[in-house]
């Protein structure tokens, strides 16, 4: 596979919530809050892997807002998880800078390709 940003991105910071959920669970001892932040910040690697094996750009385009959904959510787990004294400042600022920056990359990514199909559909 050629490298990809997003794919790369996504899986690094995927690898990052995983080692986060880890620590919660263990030292902290939180388990609900943590669980959510695990399940939308690692389903936004399986989107946008799956985006790239879709099965038209439409299709591409759907499987990518959905990963642009999860990063969303994603950044309330960690804001709450922060504002409840669950992750120290630096925790909090790696991984909210890391989710913003794939929205913006997967934004990007949507309206970018939204365009192509517009321009090949005339």
């Amino acid at each position: 596979m050629k490298e990809n940003i997003i794919v790369d991105k996504s899986f690094l910071f995927a690898i990052k919530i995983v080692n986060q959920y880890k620590i919660l669970c263990e030292v902290k001892r939180e388990f609900v809050l943590s669980k959510q932040m695990l399940r939308s910040g690692t389903s936004i690697g399986a989107n946008v892997r799956e985006a790239h094996n879709g099965e038209s750009k439409n299709d591409f385009i759907h499987k990518m807002a959905i990963a642009q959904k999860e990063a969303a959510e994603v950044l309330y787990w960690i804001e709450l998880l922060y504002k409840t004294e669950y992750l120290s400042n630096e925790e909090y600022n790696s991984l909210y800078n890391d989710a913003t920056e794939l929205i913006k990359i997967i934004k990007s990514i949507i309206i970018s390709t939204k365009q192509n199909v517009s321009k090949s559909e005339r």
